[in-house]
């Protein structure tokens, strides 16, 4: 009892934090009683069941926060033992009030799998492997046989406990000597187990695991060269990567995927600082036996651009991962109007770290004269560069800037053209990239959209600019392959066509006049006709007295 109430006043009190912590006490007070028995009159059971349970509740709750703390305060592990002792106390307790034959069955069983879970979280923590474990099982046999039992809504419970307790038993098992449980313990961790307290011990497992295996690998080949690894911790996260990269591509959702993904780049960031430590010795080494091969770069060198790569191109595929995600939000419509949802300019930041990101590897030591490299670099880097002019120009889109948008739209297709055409010299570089025929295909789209909404906005004319707000009297129908923002067309006047239309010549019926004549030569007729003056004047006399008649 001693014991107990020192435990008991070592408790912070609300005073010993700067933060607040409202509590609507009278709403507690009465859904409790209505959930808890006072509903029919029974204080019996408000008064010693949920009392009880509340009581081992508390003292878990403060021997989670007491772990937590353990980390930088070792000392404060005895006290997290006896808080977990307690919180076991008070659950067989409520194990034995709920013996009573007012108690249903379904109530026994919870109590039991209660009591089995604190005594085996006890017993772990004190690395007791096979009370533990038989504690846990005890437990994970409960809980499975009460999510049977109910429906698919309240069996979703009991199955979360399941599987958060089923790490601890493969840890244990482990411990034992149950070598294959190691395995079920790396699946776990892949689907995004093991959370909680289980959480470090499985990765210090793993680290342990990694670290036999690690004596056997001696180089690693990269680029067609192969560079031998002397530090072990480079020789650890070689081992794990595989390992980390299929825990990402398997993680069940984007919360385990983005924690995978920090935990390798932790790992990462670790591994090239032991490197660098050694670059720096070496540099030194050499600067002692003034080595003639300087220009050469380094195996140590080498190694250090290969890992600066691996985390580098972790960091393009967190990002694009992320901008995944949220390009799938953006597109779904806003649930509740007061949060404030994805927006483009999130986006924009990610590819911008994303292209960052790749202008770093362009320039890693030993790589400069690795044409197919630096080819397949720029290759990425315009792709993200497309998708990252793409979102700007949603941007604008969204604050009404529609030359601007348009003119961002073009330039996205001309980037995506030109990935296409270099794609052709390298077959596998686009395989792990966004498609771009789907970006093309978007911003064709966007573009007609874009159009639209921009002829049926007419009250943000004063942000256009100037030159496409010249007034040009020719009409919508003899200017439609040329886009131009033009207010009138929606309204009073629009200026569609030109009415009325110009004259225009057109050809009438025609007039026939016979001018032929003129021109045509006639043939001679002198051999046809008497010669005249032929007789005299004997004929001539004849012709006046009428003889020759």
């Amino acid at each position: 009892m001693a014991a107990d109430r020192q435990n008991e006043a070592k408790v912070p009190t609300l005073d010993e934090n700067k933060e607040n912590f409202p509590m609507f006490v009278l709403q507690i007070i009465k859904e409790s009683q209505q959930q808890h028995g006072l509903r029919h009159g029974d204080y019996q059971r408000y008064r010693y069941l949920l009392l009880v349970l509340m009581e081992a509740e508390r003292a878990w709750s403060y021997a989670m926060q007491l772990k937590q703390e353990a980390n930088t305060e070792p000392r404060k592990r005895f006290h997290l033992l006896a808080r977990l002792r307690k919180a076991a106390k008070h659950s067989e307790k409520l194990e034995k009030l709920c013996e009573s034959p007012r108690v249903d069955a379904k109530t026994k069983l919870e109590a039991q799998a209660y009591t089995a879970y604190l005594t085996g979280m006890v017993e772990f923590e004190l690395q007791e492997w096979k009370r533990a474990m038989e504690a846990f099982n005890k437990c994970k046999t409960i809980y499975e046989k009460l999510a049977s039992a109910f429906t698919e809504e309240l069996a979703v419970l009991y199955r979360q406990r399941v599987d958060e307790i089923s790490p601890n038993i493969r840890y244990c098992a482990y411990n034992i000597g149950d070598q294959n449980a190691i395995n079920d313990l790396m699946q776990m961790r892949l689907t995004g187990g093991g959370g909680g307290m289980m959480a470090e011990k499985l990765e210090a497992l793993i680290t342990q695991a990694r670290t036999k295996q690690a004596a056997t690998m001696s180089e690693v080949e990269w680029r067609g060269r192969t560079v031998p690894v002397k530090i072990d911790k480079a020789r650890i996260f070689l081992l794990g990567l595989a390992d980390n990269e299929a825990a990402i591509a398997q993680a069940s959702n984007e919360e385990t995927k983005e924690h995978l993904y920090e935990t390798l780049l932790a790992e990462c960031r670790d591994t090239i600082q032991a490197v660098r430590e050694e670059l720096k010795a070496e540099a030194k080494q050499r600067e002692r036996s003034s080595d003639s091969d300087s220009g050469k770069v380094s195996n140590m060198q080498f190694l250090h651009s290969y890992l600066t790569y691996i985390k580098l191109c972790t960091l393009v595929k967190r990002n694009e991962s992320m901008a995944h995600t949220l390009q799938a939000k953006l597109k779904e419509p806003e649930a509740d109007e007061t949060k404030r949802g994805p927006r483009p300019q999130d986006l924009i930041r990610l590819y911008d770290i994303i292209l960052q990101s790749l202008a770093e590897l362009s320039t890693l030591q030993g790589l400069e004269d690795d044409h197919t490299f630096q080819k397949e670099v720029s290759l990425k880097t315009l792709v993200y560069k497309a998708y990252r002019c793409f979102f700007i120009a949603q941007s604008y889109v969204l604050v009404k800037k529609w030359s601007e948008a348009l003119v961002l739209y073009e330039r996205v297709l001309k980037y995506a053209k030109e990935v296409q055409s270099k794609a052709k010299s390298l077959n596998n570089s686009l395989k792990d990239l966004p498609d771009v025929q789907e970006l093309i295909a978007e911003v064709s789209a966007e573009k007609y959209s874009l159009q639209a909404a921009a002829i049926l906005d007419t009250d943000d004319t004063a942000e256009v600019p100037a030159q496409q707000q010249v007034k040009d009297n020719t009409p919508l129908c003899d200017r439609l392959e040329t886009f131009r923002l033009d207010t009138t067309l929606v309204g009073k006047h629009p200026n569609l066509v030109q009415f009325p239309p110009d004259f225009q010549p057109i050809p009438c019926k025609p007039l026939f006049f016979d001018l032929a004549l003129n021109h045509v030569a006639f043939p001679p007729l002198d051999d046809k006709v008497e010669q005249k003056g032929k007789g005299g004047l004997t004929g001539y006399i004849k012709g006046i007295f009428g003889f020759g008649s």
